[in-house]
């Protein structure tokens, strides 16, 4: 059970690791305490914000002795604002640190060592972001609203003007949105805002629990010419979404893989990356580790709207997107036309309860290409030797499932994992992806 810890007077200790949440490590007593703003090899005094049975959180307050690491944040808002957890550590050492996260994460859930590591994919590290939930809360008392992302200890919206992570489409215009919605008698109606950022469109889905006047509707249309947005409503669930502006009824933004000639329309409630310059390295790279050939059936498991399908068919026999979500099948489809990629095929599929009389699971394919969600692969990828797979490229957002994933191709399915590259999607944060090469020994 948790419970705030009684004010006391700042403690000091020297950090000496950083976790896989960003935060310094340190023992108090024989007890683990994880300080948030701290770096290995700090000395710093501290205040106990939780406490819990096995370990204990605190803010490093006073940095004594700071780490040759350490940064000045780009953000004003930082110290309170949990929409990223890195900023005091810089560019540099924040990629040595997910690479020794990755590499501890594999030898540990899956006892598995790659023959070669990979430099890390990089890009830009500020304007990075292009989609996003942004939070909204309307305080009476103060009489206040805010519009962000939830403050670090997980309670409240941070009160915060500007985000350096967003596109500066709307990262810039944090404060001018927040003003905008003040002005609303619906205000205390609306929980969210989706962001969503194609290479030219920038879209926010505002979700509203109780109906909007005639007159909000119309100043939304006024507000969406002036900034250069394009809005659209959530009444209810998400088939509800619907655009109010432009009033064009054309419900799609667009991203390029110039490398492919391929170009993506999504709807802004569509799953996409997150970081389209990382996307574009991360399809090209994909591609090059297949060596794909004009003979090559390859599969494509956990396939979306295609990203990652559509670039590889300009270089493959025939390409199968296997995908749970029907709306992103038929998204992949209409891609699939706009871009006249012909030898490609998409299926709706389960593929966490595989169906191994499906039509699609029938073909030889013999290169594979995965990119699943945090649960991981395991599933279909214990029916593996089911194909005369000779190459795999995995893609995964969480170090501890491809772990588990690669000790079961390693260790079960006689693959060598050749390479493995850290990409970093999400600057300042704690979260990696991951891109591993499998071939068959």
């Amino acid at each position: 059970m948790n419970h705030s810890a009684e004010i006391k007077p700042l403690i000091e200790t020297v950090i000496e690791s950083l976790n896989h949440e960003g935060r310094g490590v340190a023992h108090i007593n024989g007890k683990v305490v994880f300080i948030h703003n701290a770096l290995p090899g700090e000395t710093v005094r501290f205040r106990y914000i939780k406490k819990h049975r096995a370990h204990d959180e605190a803010v490093a307050e006073e940095i004594i002795t700071p780490s040759a690491d350490r940064v000045m944040s780009l953000c004003p808002h930082y110290n309170r604002c949990g929409g990223c957890s890195l900023q005091h550590l810089s560019a540099d050492a924040q990629i040595a640190h997910k690479q020794a996260m990755l590499l501890e994460q594999l030898k540990h859930f899956g006892e598995v060592v790659p023959k070669e590591m990979i430099p890390p994919l990089t890009g830009p590290i500020t304007g990075y972001r292009h989609k996003a939930r942004l939070g909204v809360h309307f305080t009476p008392k103060k009489n206040m609203l805010y519009v962000g992302f939830r403050e670090k200890n997980g309670r409240y919206i941070a009160d915060i003007e500007t985000c350096s992570n967003l596109h500066p489409s709307i990262g810039q215009k944090i404060n001018t949105l927040r003003d905008f919605l003040f002005t609303f008698e619906h205000r205390e109606t609306i929980p969210q805002i989706e962001v969503a950022i194609g290479d030219d469109q920038t879209a926010l889905v505002i979700r509203h629990l109780e109906p909007l006047s005639p007159q909000e509707i119309d100043q939304l249309r006024e507000f969406a010419q002036r900034e250069s947005f394009e809005i659209y409503l959530q009444p209810k669930k998400m088939d509800s979404v619907y655009k109010l502006w432009p009033e064009d009824k054309i419900e799609r933004l667009h991203y390029a893989l110039p490398d492919h000639q391929i170009d993506m329309q999504f709807h802004p409630c569509d799953f996409t990356q997150v970081n389209p310059a990382i996307n574009r390295q991360m399809v090209t790279q994909a591609i090059e580790w297949l060596k794909l050939q004009s003979t090559d059936t390859v599969l494509d498991l956990f396939c979306g709207l295609g990203n990652f399908t559509l670039a590889m068919s300009r270089y493959a026999k025939e390409i199968v997107g296997v995908e749970v979500d029907e709306l992103m099948i038929a998204r992949g489809q209409e891609n699939a036309k706009n871009n006249q990629c012909n030898n490609v095929n998409f299926y709706a599929a389960n593929l966490f309860e595989p169906n191994t009389t499906a039509s699609w699971f029938k073909k030889p394919y013999n290169k594979i290409l995965l990119d699943p969600p945090r649960s991981g692969a395991q599933e279909i990828i214990q029916l593996f030797p089911t194909w005369p797979i000779e190459k795999i490229v995995y893609v995964s957002c969480n170090p501890a499932t491809f772990a588990r994933d690669a000790g079961i191709l390693v260790n079960q399915q006689k693959f060598k994992l050749m390479k493995l590259g850290m990409m970093d999607m999400f600057p300042h944060t704690t979260h990696v992806e991951v891109m591993g090469l499998f071939v068959r020994r």
